[in-house]
């Protein structure tokens, strides 16, 4: 018989770290674009995706729509995940891109909480842990007021968008989770090109809305600007193909555990390109951050990898 060629290892670890660095430097666009508000931003990202979807929407034959007991769903899952990444584009514009990441990665521990909550899934000891672990890295990258005063130093502008960016990072983290959460409760009974096809039409539905409400909506006056947000558009699509194509080949713990590359990279870029050293209040948090994310991560792998023992047995 053919024997079939063995996967290369580590091919997925390494998806994912291209992954996690085409995001960041989509991201670090994100801050050099001058002229552009977040959401037509975030509405360029939607053309791309429903472009690209579109094709794989006719090859797989699963219509525009989907099962009728699943729309509902889906709807949410496209309003959730097209709101988490307004606000995360939001707070990318407003805040350090360490800080706005950092807080945004702690969308793990927010989804273990939520599916306790809706899916009746177990929720430890551990996991509460982690959890204030992760507010705890929040608290200490925003710095709120009522507990750090009026006088922070180290902000990249003022005190109130890096709070208003804080808030809109934490919002954005706890959306990403409600849609895990959905697709969770969705399962493989809905084929994944269209969730994605969702999030990209209801995204631009009311990113377009907003931008006519704000009076934002216009074309980028200089050449930099257009090919910077062609530049997000692709690099944000291609982030997405190389982490769905890690999911598929790795296990889901180690591929969590290693999109904290997403944080290491996002340093890098700030201090390279924009010339902001973050503060060791953004480095303790970062590391309480990335601990309950991490922690949260290897304990699903840990559990996962036990129920595969006792199905083999």
């Amino acid at each position: 018989g053919i024997k079939k060629k063995a996967a290369c290892p580590g091919l997925g670890l390494f998806y994912t770290v291209l992954s996690a660095f085409l995001f960041s430097v989509a991201s670090l666009f994100l801050k050099k674009i001058e002229d552009v508000h977040s959401v037509e931003v975030s509405a360029f990202r939607c053309v791309f995706q429903m472009a690209f979807v579109f094709p794989g929407l006719i090859y797989y034959k699963t219509g525009f729509l989907g099962p009728k007991g699943k729309r509902i769903f889906l709807f949410l899952r496209g309003f959730l995940g097209s709101t988490a990444m307004i606000l995360l584009y939001y707070a990318y514009q407003v805040m350090p891109l360490a800080d706005a990441t950092v807080i945004t990665f702690s969308s793990p521990v927010f989804t273990s909480l939520l599916a306790w909550i809706f899916l009746k899934e177990k929720y430890s000891p551990w996991d509460l842990l982690f959890t204030l672990f992760a507010i705890a890295g929040v608290i200490l990258i925003a710095r709120p007021p009522f507990l750090f005063g009026s006088h922070v130093t180290g902000l990249e502008g003022s005190y109130a968008n890096h709070l208003k960016g804080s808030i809109a990072a934490v919002t954005s983290a706890i959306s990403a989770a409600s849609t895990l959460v959905i697709l969770r409760k969705v399962g493989k009974s809905v084929h994944y090109v269209l969730s994605i096809w969702y999030y990209a039409v209801i995204g631009l539905i009311g990113c377009v809305i907003a931008l006519f409400v704000l009076n934002e909506w216009r074309l980028p006056h200089c050449g930099k600007d257009r090919v910077l947000l062609i530049s997000i558009g692709l690099l944000g699509l291609g982030g997405q193909i190389f982490l769905t194509k890690a999911l598929q080949i790795e296990k889901a713990g180690p591929v969590a555990v290693m999109k904290t590359m997403d944080v290491v990279f996002a340093f890098i870029l700030q201090i390279l390109f924009l010339n902001h050293m973050p503060t060791w209040w953004t480095v303790g948090g970062t590391l309480c951050v990335v601990a309950s994310s991490s922690g949260t991560a290897i304990r699903k792998w840990r559990q996962s990898m036990k129920k595969d023992k006792q199905s083999e047995i």
